[in-house]
């Protein structure tokens, strides 16, 4: 009967703090402390269950301590959700530096430097994954006969007649236009683009043919960012 008197106090308890959306005073809003709320009833239900049958003192003081531990915990997760996904991000990013930490509410990409001190990319290519390298000095995006074929550009048809300044010296290559080219969350339509003859390239270019269509774009120390 007494935690029958507490849980109708704590329920009268919950529904104020949902209408006055207390739960703003930690940051949350109205919808997450409503959610939160709702845990926390269930946690209450459970916790009810000790009082059920008989116990020890000591062994209901022991539960009361390990669910109100259980509830800190969840409480610190759903508070720092964001932060733990963005430090599981950047430890993807080191594994696999091609691979962007995104972050909707800034709208940025960001990669980290691979080992040989390029910034690699994962980028998609008219829905075919690419593996590129950020390179300002290219006018252009650039893509080897690989990936142009594996994007669906008719790469034995094309016009190879502009000339290029590659790494393993001048080629050429053919103008084309690219549907669509996406990076992390940032996706542009009607990208213009190269595609290297054959041999003149080991690794597609992200140039500025798609980087001038960002805010912006910086490397801070190990960090490249790409700004939607």
């Amino acid at each position: 009967m007494l935690f029958i008197g507490v849980a109708l106090v704590v329920a009268i308890g919950l529904a104020l703090v949902i209408s006055t959306d207390a739960g703003t005073l930690i940051g949350l809003n109205q919808s997450d402390t409503a959610s939160l709320v709702g845990g926390l009833a269930v946690l209450i239900i459970v916790a009810g269950g000790m009082f059920t049958r008989r116990q020890r003192l000591g062994e209901m003081l022991g539960n009361l301590v390990l669910w109100a531990a259980i509830f800190a915990g969840a409480v610190g997760l759903y508070t720092y959700r964001n932060d733990i996904q963005r430090f599981g991000s950047r430890i993807a990013a080191e594994l696999t530096p091609g691979v962007a930490m995104v972050d909707v509410q800034t709208g940025t990409a960001t990669f980290r430097r691979s080992f040989g001190g390029s910034f690699r990319i994962n980028a998609s290519i008219n829905g075919h994954e690419t593996a590129m390298i950020f390179d300002t000095g290219a006018s252009a995006v650039v893509l080897t006969q690989e990936d142009a074929s594996a994007a669906g550009l008719p790469v034995k048809t094309l016009n190879y007649v502009v000339p290029v300044q590659t790494a393993n010296g001048t080629g050429r290559a053919a103008l084309v236009s690219l549907d669509d080219v996406s990076v992390g969350a940032i996706s542009r339509n009607r990208i213009r683009a190269y595609v290297a003859e054959e041999g003149a390239l080991e690794t597609s270019l992200l140039g500025m043919t798609f980087l001038e269509t960002l805010s912006g774009y910086a490397v801070v120390q190990d960090d490249l960012i790409l700004r939607n």
